[in-house]
């Protein structure tokens, strides 16, 4: 099993930054790709971004581009989403997630491809 456990989640105003950690524990070595996904009230859950633990290309939600930067910590086994210039639609709660396989540009989106979910931490945007 592997445990992702998020953090950094806050309440900031538009145009503010912030920084999203998730720690990974137990059998890490397992999984290969990870990402960030959000689902605010009412919404179902969407992509935002997604990296491999090997360092490949990121990949991001066009919402998204431009504005977060997703990055890992091999040696801590982290995963941060840096997010900047923050928009009220931005508000939800983040999860950070795992998969057990390389997963590519046409299957990183897809919320059925990750094995493994954290509890989820709440970003508000104020306006």
């Amino acid at each position: 099993q592997v445990q992702l456990v998020e953090s950094g989640g806050g309440l900031v105003q538009a145009g503010g930054s912030l920084r999203l950690s998730c720690a990974a524990s137990g059998r890490t070595f397992s999984t290969y790709t990870l990402g960030w996904f959000r689902q605010a009230p009412g919404k179902e859950r969407e992509f935002v971004a997604a990296i491999t633990w090997s360092g490949g290309a990121p990949y991001y939600a066009d919402s998204v581009k431009g504005r977060f930067t997703i990055s890992t910590d091999n040696a801590k086994k982290t995963v941060f989403l840096q997010m900047n210039s923050l928009k009220p639609e931005d508000t939800a709660v983040y999860y950070c997630s795992a998969a057990r396989k390389f997963l590519t540009m046409a299957t990183m989106r897809g919320l059925y491809q990750y094995d493994y979910w954290g509890q989820g931490t709440q970003v508000t945007v104020s306006s």
